[in-house]
């Protein structure tokens, strides 16, 4: 059994004095809705991962917030462990979102609950309650 690492970010913005968040649809089998997230590739930290792919995915150029994360891990049907860091990086102002078509399907932006129901894993849930209750303080 071996470990993937992958790492990503809760993408939102404020629109019209409340919070969304950006939500994908993976190409994947399954269609799942998720967060931006991809594999740690070689000589790349966390932080490094979660920019690039936010910018494979969807072509925003994205500051990752550190001063706030959320971890998961779950095991995955080949036998291996996945373990799944998520950071926050905020979009100031809504630009076209330019798709990974190979790997992503759809996009949309979400209020919490909206989201909450969109997304497909119980542990993004979880992981979007943790997030919607940090920024919401």
């Amino acid at each position: 059994m071996a470990n993937e690492v992958t790492s990503g970010a809760v993408v939102y913005c404020h629109h019209g004095g409340k919070l969304e968040y950006l939500l994908l649809e993976s190409q994947n089998k399954g269609h799942f809705w998720g967060f931006p997230k991809g594999h740690v590739e070689a000589g790349e930290n966390l932080v490094e991962t979660a920019r690039r792919e936010i910018r494979e995915e969807t072509n925003l150029d994205l500051p990752i917030d550190t001063s706030f994360s959320v971890k998961t891990g779950y095991d995955l049907p080949n036998g291996n462990y996945k373990e799944m860091t998520l950071y926050l990086a905020e979009v100031t102002k809504k630009h076209q979102l330019q798709l990974q078509t190979e790997e992503i399907k759809n996009a949309g932006w979400f209020d919490y609950q909206a989201a909450r129901e969109r997304l497909t894993y119980d542990n993004l849930k979880e992981l979007l309650d943790q997030v919607n209750d940090h920024l919401t303080k």
